[in-house]
């Protein structure tokens, strides 16, 4: 069983007219953040980066060189996604999504860690098996394919994680089944995961997923990022 998260302290920076998110569009991790920002109603300005190619201000402010980053407008930094989600929800959450029908926080906390934790682990290797010397992908698909099959059997009882209506642990978790599902879609179809999949269908094909996946161009340095989310 994962840990429940222990949240990271803000580093200061310089104050900025709104918040500023550093975001790679096909990252799980970016994207729900990028959720929980549209879902509140926080608009900042987007600046979409290229992996590969990180812009030097993302990395003055973060140099660990992962997205999300986001700095909000006094200045703090905050380049953990999940940390992103809560300072988003902590501020407007009209959704409840900090706010389970059924379970707690600390709950969806633990569900989320074994996500990021021992799942992400084997996404990574069978997705991207050849960057890991002596992955083998059909056994982390397997292993990966455990979590799931809780997930489905927990989904079975209810048509969201924590109740019947999306909570934090639906968007923080929905990315990475995403990615899992799309590594090989044939296969993950035919898998006996009714509820899952439709759990996943469904979050797939809402408004708010449409929303946070609009492509926007690489931002270049020195010019204004995008304003998100756009207004409905």
């Amino acid at each position: 069983m994962g840990a429940v998260y222990k949240f990271k302290q803000p580093i200061a920076q310089q104050q900025t007219e709104r918040p500023i998110l550093y975001s790679f569009r096909r990252c799980p991790f970016a994207m729900r953040s990028r959720l929980a920002l549209a879902a509140s109603g926080q608009v900042c300005e987007l600046r979409e980066v290229v992996l590969r190619d990180k812009p030097q201000a993302m990395l003055d402010a973060s140099p660990k060189g992962t997205v999300p980053v986001l700095i909000d407008a006094e200045g703090q930094v905050w380049d953990e996604s999940l940390d992103i989600m809560l300072w988003a929800l902590e501020r407007n959450d009209p959704g409840g999504w900090l706010a389970p029908e059924r379970g707690s926080m600390d709950d969806m906390l633990v569900s989320i860690a074994q996500f990021d934790g021992g799942f992400k682990h084997h996404l990574d290797r069978y997705k991207y098996a050849a960057r890991y010397e002596g992955a083998d992908a059909r056994v982390h698909r397997a292993e990966g394919a455990r979590y799931l099959e809780q997930l489905d059997a927990q989904l079975g009882q209810m048509p969201y994680l924590f109740g019947n209506r999306a909570a934090l642990a639906d968007m923080a978790i929905a990315p990475f089944v995403r990615q899992f599902a799309i590594a090989d879609s044939d296969w993950f179809d035919m898998q006996p995961w009714p509820h899952l999949q439709t759990w996943l269908t469904s979050w797939l094909n809402s408004d708010l997923y449409a929303r946070v996946m609009q492509k926007y161009p690489r931002w270049i340095a020195g010019t204004p990022g995008i304003i998100f989310p756009d207004p409905l």
